[in-house]
């Protein structure tokens, strides 16, 4: 039984970090970036982070622009767009088929579009509806990749695509 208890609380350990590994690149620019660019797993990506975050060599790449960082770049986390997504789904829907409304008001500025632009992703979010709530039961996660793509289409649009 015991042994039961423990391969159960390592899959249930495992398996989360298995399905993170598979994202994108989330241990950000440095030289551990790019010794460990194209691998997959938590192996690479652990040892990606630590030789980011040794000798200083990731704050010196921002600084300098050097191994994949810009000096310009902006700090995102897409966590909170799709914590707001999926919690006022259903509202966001009506929003969005009308093209206006309070909860598409926070998501444009969560995801910081800009005052000049947000005439524009009103009217795209309504145009595109369809793709973006592609039915009755799309989950945040959908809802979210077909908003990204909607706004990717949209030159003046796509700016807003890294914070989805």
């Amino acid at each position: 039984m015991m042994k039961m208890k423990l391969v159960l609380a390592t899959l249930i350990t495992v398996v989360p970090m298995a399905a993170m590994a598979a994202g994108e690149n989330n241990i950000g620019c440095g030289w551990g970036s790019k010794v460990f660019d194209g691998q997959r797993g938590i192996a690479p990506q652990v040892l990606g982070a630590t030789t980011n975050g040794t000798s200083g060599n990731q704050t010196f790449a921002i600084s300098s622009g050097t191994s994949g960082c810009t000096q310009d770049g902006v700090v995102r986390s897409t966590w909170k767009t799709a914590m707001f997504i999926d919690g006022n789904k259903d509202k966001l829907a009506q929003d969005m088929s009308k093209g206006s409304g309070e909860s598409l008001q926070s998501l444009a500025q969560l995801i910081g579009v800009k005052d000049a632009d947000k005439a524009a992703f009103y009217r795209v979010t309504k145009e595109n509806f369809a793709q973006i709530f592609s039915s009755d039961k799309a989950t945040a996660e959908q809802v979210a990749a077909g908003l990204k793509q909607v706004l990717a289409a949209d030159s003046s649009l796509a700016q807003y695509t890294a914070a989805i």
